[in-house]
């Protein structure tokens, strides 16, 4: 169906609604819309009456108007929006029908739409503040379509998870090429995003990785596309933040699956030597097949607490090593390989190894399945549940800096504005621009080579110290002010602004093609409020 279709049908309020959409947008340039509570001209009233509406629709699934507390929460757990219902889909018509049936009321009834995957987001963007959220997990078991042809691709539902879509896929000898660290997320969830991870410098982010998409626009129309058919809606969704689309299916593409994993961390006390080795490793034509990096301040017993895991090459050597009180930058790289490749995949280790400049005493080595590698963020979680520190406020910042820049901001953040990492991983990793698709609305600093920097804290809800939220949000503050004056060109990967003025300077460019897209696809502003882009 054409995404344009209905446009007479609707002409007059449409048009209303584009004049102030573009006129808000390029005029009222000091409009602040981060607002816990949209300002809204329906009266309660009448938000009441087309929440009722709703319950005249015929569904294959079931709208709950009570007890949704749970759809006023994400992961990081520091804002909750009430939504007026939560729509549970068994099918892709009862998510078009839903969004039909509000766009065809107007904008009076006040009602927005957010499709919430796993509840993985950060600032609120899954919730609808009095609105409807759509539960898109209730789409999963409908059954995944694999191709294993000359080129492998399997049909899944935007609701359902990666770490399902990894089962499904190893019992095919395939997988998928680019991830993300936890594999517990939707594709709709990372395929709106981006989605990263340290195979992104072969490969590319998730939505470089994606053949074709079913697609439920903010008019309710069901549209399919693909980089030929439909292609503006097609790269406009990957990466668009939810703002023109819902994703309801996706085409993934797939490869022959790795059986196991050679998993090896490496220490260095200084970041250029750091740095040096990662952009070569991400440009060698027979690298390592993930390529990461984080930074560890004032960190004791480092070592020591590795061994669990992973084994020392040399254990005499790495006991000597005392890494308290410094700035440590480890490099995590893994080697995938199969069991008839054992020995040739060692040799190929030890060949790219000699190439890098690490600290020889901190080489320390894991051999573990594809699936134990891909799903390790997962044991930490469920460590993490036990102890009762997975649901606290997680304030998170990731950062895409450019190569170029990246010295100035390691020189001013770690060790200055942060005195440790107690409070969580930070990420460090260099990606190909060369491997993104520069026609999706995710945005990417200029340079061909740009940094991954995630600082992804957790902050402990009675804490007042460092690490307490208050602290930390402090501290996120500090370094977005330093890369803001510093004039590193910098853009935030899982975005939040608190103006338009600041989306606008994130899209740069880019922003008047995403303000077309949404005024084509999303008219009304429906869809994904809690990004705070549009009104």
């Amino acid at each position: 169906m054409n995404p344009r279709h209905g446009l007479l049908k609707h002409s007059s309020l449409v048009i209303r609604v584009l004049m102030a959409l573009i006129l808000g947008c390029n005029m009222n340039r000091n409009n602040h819309l981060f607002q816990p509570i949209a300002i809204s001209t329906v009266s309660s009233s009448s938000g009441s009456s087309a929440v009722a509406s709703l319950e005249a629709l015929r569904l294959d699934g079931r709208l709950s108007l009570e007890n949704n507390q749970h759809a006023a929460k994400d992961f990081g757990n520091r804002y909750h929006f009430l939504p007026a219902a939560v729509l549970h889909p068994k099918s892709v018509t009862d998510i078009s029908s839903t969004v039909k049936h509000i766009f065809e009321m107007g904008p009076t009834s006040g009602l927005t739409i957010a499709a919430r995957g796993h509840g993985h987001s950060l600032e609120g963007q899954a919730q609808a503040h009095e609105g409807v959220v759509i539960s898109m997990e209730a789409l999963q078991g409908q059954a995944m379509h694999f191709h294993t042809g000359e080129v492998p691709y399997v049909d899944v539902s935007g609701g359902d998870l990666w770490i399902n879509i990894l089962h499904e896929s190893l019992k095919h000898g395939l997988a998928p090429k680019s991830w993300t660290d936890y594999l517990h997320l939707t594709v709709g969830g990372t395929l709106s995003n981006g989605g990263i991870s340290g195979q992104a410098f072969r490969h590319g982010p998730q939505i470089s990785n994606v053949y074709q998409l079913e697609v439920v626009t903010g008019r309710g129309e069901v549209v399919r596309c693909t980089k030929k058919q439909n292609a503006d809606l097609f790269y406009g969704v990957l990466g668009g933040l939810g703002q023109f689309g819902i994703i309801t299916k996706a085409r993934i593409s797939l490869e022959p699956a790795p059986q196991m994993v050679k998993w090896i961390r490496v220490l260095y006390l200084d970041f250029n030597t750091f740095s040096t080795d990662q952009e070569h490793l991400i440009s060698t034509e027979n690298s390592f097949d993930y390529i990461e990096g984080f930074v560890l301040i004032n960190r004791t017993g480092l070592l020591n607490n590795w061994r669990s895991s992973f084994n020392p090459k040399d254990p005499l050597q790495a006991s000597q090593f005392n890494s308290e009180g410094k700035t440590l930058f480890c490099l995590e790289i893994a080697k995938y390989f199969n069991q008839e490749e054992y020995h040739t995949v060692n040799q190929k280790i030890d060949s790219l190894l000699s190439e890098l400049n690490y600290i020889q005493s901190t080489l320390f080595l894991s051999e573990v399945s594809y699936m134990e590698f891909l799903n390790r963020v997962h044991v930490s979680e469920l460590k993490l549940r036990e102890k009762g520190l997975w649901e606290v406020p997680h304030p998170w910042l990731n950062l895409l800096i450019p190569k170029s820049k990246i010295h100035d901001f390691s020189q001013e953040v770690f060790g200055k504005i942060l005195s440790d990492t107690s409070n969580g991983p930070i990420l460090i990793y260099p990606l190909n621009k060369s491997r993104w698709d520069s026609r999706t609305s995710m945005v990417t600093p200029v340079e061909d080579i740009f940094y991954l920097v995630a600082f992804l804290s957790s902050a402990m809800p009675s804490s007042t110290g460092q690490e307490g939220l208050e602290h930390i949000v402090t501290q996120n503050k500090r370094i977005l002010e330093f890369c803001e004056t510093a004039h590193l060109g910098m853009k935030q990967y899982l975005p939040h602004y608190s103006s338009q003025e600041q989306w606008k300077a994130h899209f740069g460019n880019q922003w008047e093609a995403f303000v077309l897209k949404k005024s084509t696809y999303d008219p009304l502003a429906i869809l994904a409020p809690g990004h705070r882009i549009f009104k």
